[in-house]
Formats: C-alpha cells, sequence, structure tokens
C-alpha cells in the first residue's frame, strides 16, 4: 500500500504522525511509506532517520498522493484541495461542531477515519487515551505558569484518561483535587465545587458528540480571583460557555475575570514524547490496514469502524451529519465485503 505522512500545516503543531521505529515496520513488510521532506522535523527526526527506515522523501504533494495518509492535526483549508477522491485520511479529525469542515471533507470524497472515535475491545478510545494522558498531566505545569502559583484547589470534570492523569498530578503537586464524573456533576455539585477551586479542568469526552457546558457564563462570574480555567475538551466544544480555542503563540485570555487556556493540541508543546506515544498507538492499525485494505479493515473491527466519519464522502456519523446538514450514511460490517 502507498501511505503517505506529510508535515502537519496547523500552527504550532510540531508532531509527526509515524516515527522512524513505526515506518520501518511498514516498508520492512513491502508497503512504499512516503514521508513529506521535513515532517519530523519538529520532533527531532530528520529526513535521513526516515530514509534509514526504508521511507522516500517527498514534497507535500507527494505525501498526498497515496492510498492512505497518517496525519496527527485535522484538515486544515490547505489541505482539502490536495485531496484525491478515494483517499483514505487516519488521523485526529475532530469534526464535532464544525459543520463547514465537515461539509468539505464530504465534498471532497474522501474516506475520513477519526482517531479520537477508535474503540478497542472495552470500549476505550485507544488513539485519545496517550494525548489525553499527556495534556492531563501537563494542566498542573500550565496551571503553575499562569497562575503564578500551584493551584490549592482542583477540580477535574471527567474521569476518563485525561482527567484521571489530570487529577494525579495535581495530587503529586499538593492539591485538594475532587472529580466529577458524568453520574456526579450535577449543577448543584458542579457549582460548589467550581466556586471554592482554583483550577477547574475540563476533561469531558463523548465520541461525536460536542461538550456539555457545565461552566455556564453565570457561574465563570462567581469564580475565585484569580482562578482558571483549562479547557482540554475544547476540540469537542469545550466544558465552559466563556471557553474558545486558543493556540501556543496565544494560550491565555481572561473573560469574566478567570483565566481562560483552551490550546487545542496541548501535547504539540512537547512534541518528541508526544509523537513517540501516539505512534505507537497507531502502527498496528496502519500495519492492518496496509495488510488488508481499508474496506476489509473496516469489516474486521468494529472499533475501527466506529471511527468511520465519512465513507467515499458519505457522511456515517450521524450526529456530525445532523450538525453539516448533509444525509447520514448508516454503515456495517456487511458493507464492507
Amino acid at each position: 500500500m502507498k501511505i503517505g505522512v506529510p508535515q502537519e500545516a496547523k500552527p504550532g503543531e510540531r508532531r509527526v504522525a509515524l516515527v522512524p521505529r513505526d515506518v520501518a515496520r511498514l516498508t520492512s513488510d513491502g508497503h512504499d511509506v512516503r514521508v513529506q521532506s521535513g515532517a519530523g522535523r519538529g520532533t527531532g527526526f530528520g529526513d535521513e532517520s526516515y530514509r534509514e527506515a526504508g521511507a522516500s522523501i517527498v514534497d507535500l504533494d507527494g505525501a498526498w498522493d497515496n492510498e492512505l495518509v497518517v496525519k496527527v492535526k485535522e484538515l486544515q483549508a490547505c489541505e482539502i484541495p490536495r485531496l484525491p477522491r478515494g483517499l483514505t485520511v487516519f488521523g485526529y479529525h475532530h469534526l464535532v461542531g464544525h459543520p463547514e469542515e465537515t461539509r468539505r471533507v464530504a465534498a471532497s470524497g474522501i474516506t475520513a477515519i477519526a482517531w479520537e472515535a477508535v474503540r478497542d475491545s472495552r470500549g476505550g478510545f485507544p488513539l485519545l487515551a496517550p494525548m489525553s494522558v499527556i495534556a492531563g498531566r501537563m494542566s498542573i505545569d500550565v496551571a503553575r505558569k499562569y497562575l503564578g502559583r500551584v493551584p490549592e484547589k482542583v477540580l477535574v470534570l471527567g474521569a476518563g484518561s485525561c482527567g484521571g492523569s489530570a487529577a494525579g498530578a495535581a495530587r503529586n503537586a499538593g492539591a485538594h483535587v475532587d472529580v466529577l464524573t458524568r453520574a456526579t456533576a450535577t449543577a448543584e455539585a458542579v457549582e460548589r465545587l467550581a466556586l471554592q477551586a482554583d483550577l477547574v479542568v475540563g476533561a469531558v469526552f463523548t465520541a461525536g458528540q460536542r461538550t456539555p457546558k457545565l461552566l455556564p457564563r453565570s457561574l465563570v462570574s462567581r469564580m475565585k480571583r484569580p482562578s482558571m480555567i483549562l479547557d482540554i475538551c475544547i476540540e469537542e466544544g469545550g466544558i465552559a460557555e466563556t471557553t474558545r480555542r486558543t493556540s501556543h503563540e496565544e494560550p491565555t485570555y481572561v473573560e469574566e475575570g478567570v483565566i481562560h487556556y483552551a490550546v487545542p493540541n496541548m501535547p504539540s508543546a512537547v512534541p518528541r514524547e508526544a509523537a513517540e506515544a501516539i505512534s505507537a498507538a497507531v502502527i498496528p492499525y496502519v500495519t492492518t490496514i496496509a495488510r488488508k485494505g481499508i474496506a476489509t479493515a473496516l469489516h474486521d473491527d468494529p472499533g475501527l469502524r466506529a471511527g468511520l466519519f465519512t465513507w467515499k464522502g458519505s457522511v456515517t456519523n450521524e450526529g456530525i451529519a445532523r450538525e453539516a446538514g448533509l444525509p447520514y450514511t448508516s454503515v456495517s460490517a456487511s458493507d464492507f465485503q
């Protein structure tokens, strides 16, 4: 199979989807891996390391003109015109809450398999978890930087990989930590604990759905001064009515007197570690797709099929289709025989 690894186009994004170690696994199996020149520069992997792994070093067009493209971040506006019809893009797509992007992806005629929605046999999110753990761990260091001290009281909304990592980091730093799960995050509990908190970490994720707004503006306006909202789940809309996407270049703003941090690609701040982790998680899926082909891989693995957002341009996630005003195409294993 022809597999492309482009350099990420999202501003501030330094990760690469596959590191040389895992590219070597693909090339040793006889696959044609084409890595855009400079794709690994942000992680410290130069072109020569990919050549030694058996990859071809290509230009931008060469990275996209393939059967399968493996990339980290969602498709950017500058990338969509390069998409050949029939291409499969395997990466984080984050189409929830972004109907215009969904319409562009669908119109391109590609197959989009979203890392953030792929499931394992236990129902977990194996391709989201590594980055969630890193982002959660980073949250306390970020808060220390912008609050000027370690927060004494921390509220974590969400108890998955991200929330657990954030809670652990906060406890290790000596903070008192409260964690609210989907079952315990009542409006009353959120209000009581948010008003006491120096830091609220948003770590809620539901595949294919927007994040519930657990912090209404009226509550944010009554939070402590100074305090901070660190909205890790901003890709799906965020947990606060007052949060909007920020960037590594301009990571914070103040709204209602509260510091907000909502960088959607937090792990890019530690690009080598993040690239190693995500590549290790992704490579079993890529090797399977390359060996079996796209359709057979989707047929055989319901967890991979759960990550299918578009199939040759048809939107296969009901919530995303509804947001974009596009027809929803239901798929099952039999559709890929």
